[in-house]
């Protein structure tokens, strides 16, 4: 077979003749070096989220205010006490300050929560889940405690398969996931917020 397309390189040109045909078996006839690349598919959960285990969109845990404010870019409400060392900030565009926040303790960014099914957690969790779904999607990493506070429910940790940050999925008693935060040790596992 010739190819003569004007423009197209040879080896392009006749790549897509065979692709054309039909009822060819493509693997025996294109030359190796036309073979496509085999592509694994990336679950939307892993794409789709600004949450990460190291932090949220471009900030990063261990910031100091000043290069979260830099990172983040947009408007942000609150600010530390008098007396402080752990406060909240959140978002110009919450409502609520139980559907998203970020903490920060001695100065630097530790952790942010969130209340809102809106938002999908590293490795594709999220509110409204059940238990067996946190599971499926994180396995042998789960670590299930119990709620200090409400009977039957759990805090489900999950550590990042690399580096220090950490994943916990808060349940009620039915096992559906109600809220979930990410950050680093030891505030990630603070229960009552700033400790």
């Amino acid at each position: 077979m010739k190819c003569r397309w004007s423009g197209i390189p040879f080896g392009i040109a006749c790549t897509l003749v065979l692709v054309g045909c039909s009822g060819t078996d493509q693997s025996a006839t294109a030359p190796a070096s036309a073979a496509a690349p085999t592509i694994k598919p990336v679950s939307a959960a892993a794409t789709d989220t600004l949450a990460h285990y190291d932090g949220y969109g471009d900030t990063r845990f261990g910031m100091d205010e000043a290069a979260f404010d830099r990172a983040w870019a947009g408007e942000l409400k609150g600010a530390p006490g008098p007396d402080s060392t752990c406060f909240y900030k959140t978002p110009k565009w919450v409502k609520s300050p139980r559907e998203f926040t970020f903490m920060f303790e001695g100065g630097r960014f530790v952790r942010y929560d969130v209340g809102t099914a809106k938002e999908v957690a590293p490795g594709g969790g999220r509110v409204g889940m059940d238990e067996a779904r946190i599971r499926t999607l994180y396995g042998e990493r789960v670590e299930a405690q119990p709620h200090k506070y409400v009977a039957g429910a759990k805090y489900l940790r999950v550590a990042a398969p690399q580096g220090d940050g950490v994943v916990v999925f808060e349940t009620d008693a039915q096992g559906k996931v109600t809220r979930w935060h990410a950050g680093v040790p030891p505030q990630v596992d603070y229960v009552e917020n700033c400790g």
